[in-house]
């Protein structure tokens, strides 16, 4: 599971979306624009001015961050997965150029929401180079692509012929890295073997893989995890996010609430309430 959008801390103000708007395209406070864009994504704001303003804050150079990078340009691009507009995904795939990790790895993230299914060739591109070029930058606290956001997104995008590139992440030092591909790999295939190495991580030390392992389970909604999901020591309130995503999942295929397989997720529902 990859980083999720952050809001700004501190009291937040009320906005409405002329305000928010105005906020964004004004060049003053920078705090404000950082804010709208989020405001605007949290709501998902469809209105073709407020994607306007997020498209414009995409190009922005005046909010640079002591690391180098661009946080207004971060928040728009996650703001832009949110509203549902396919006409902005020429717009996120050029941030897949961008020199800010966190701005490419939010514009895959926007990416897969929006089902692009334009994006999985520039994506393929950013792990060309292989499982062992997949190597931390110096200085900083992350590797040399956002290879969580771009595995996941290539899995949720469901093109089979990219497997052979996301199979050796498999083997990538990094849990979290691995984690990405297994889920990618169970998308594209279906194999339970590879949902197994996220069922194995429950057991694990590490809390927030954990966390992570849950939501992904989640998410493609791995039926056979259930037990252990409810097992896991983590949060019960991120378990029952993770239960309710297989049980969507088993209705959707299904079209039927009181299957056995249903019932027996809705029972250990009920046990960690």
């Amino acid at each position: 599971m990859t980083t999720a959008d952050t809001q700004p801390a501190g009291g937040a103000p009320q906005l409405t979306v002329p305000q928010a708007i105005a906020n964004l395209n004004q060049t003053e406070d920078k705090g404000d624009r950082y804010y709208a864009a989020w405001w605007l994504g949290r709501f998902r704001v469809k209105e073709p001015d407020a994607i306007a303003a997020l498209l414009a804050a995409l190009q922005d150079e005046s909010d640079l961050a002591p690391d180098g990078g661009f946080p207004l340009r971060r928040n728009a691009a996650r703001a832009l997965g949110k509203v549902g507009d396919s006409a902005v995904v020429p717009a996120l795939l050029d941030c897949l150029k961008c020199p800010d990790y966190y701005v490419r790895e939010a514009a895959a993230q926007s990416l897969e929401s929006l089902d692009a299914k334009a994006a999985v060739a520039p994506l393929l591109s950013l792990i060309a180079d292989g499982v062992e070029a997949a190597v931390e930058v110096p200085g900083k606290p992350h590797l040399v692509q956002p290879y969580n956001a771009i595995l996941e997104a290539l899995g949720s995008l469901g093109d089979r012929q990219v497997i052979p590139a996301i199979d050796p992440f498999l083997s990538h030092a990094v849990p979290q890295v691995k984690n990405a591909a297994a889920r990618a790999m169970y998308q594209l295939t279906g194999e339970g073997r590879y949902a197994q190495i996220l069922v194995d991580t429950l057991s694990g030390n590490d809390l927030q893989l954990r966390r992570s392992a849950l939501l992904d389970l989640g998410e493609v909604g791995y039926l056979p995890a259930g037990e252990a999901i409810a097992a896991t020591l983590a949060e019960n309130s991120i378990k029952l996010i993770a239960l309710k995503g297989l049980l969507e999942k088993e209705i959707r295929a299904t079209d039927d609430l009181v299957s056995d397989r249903a019932c027996k997720v809705m029972t250990l529902m009920d046990s960690l309430l």
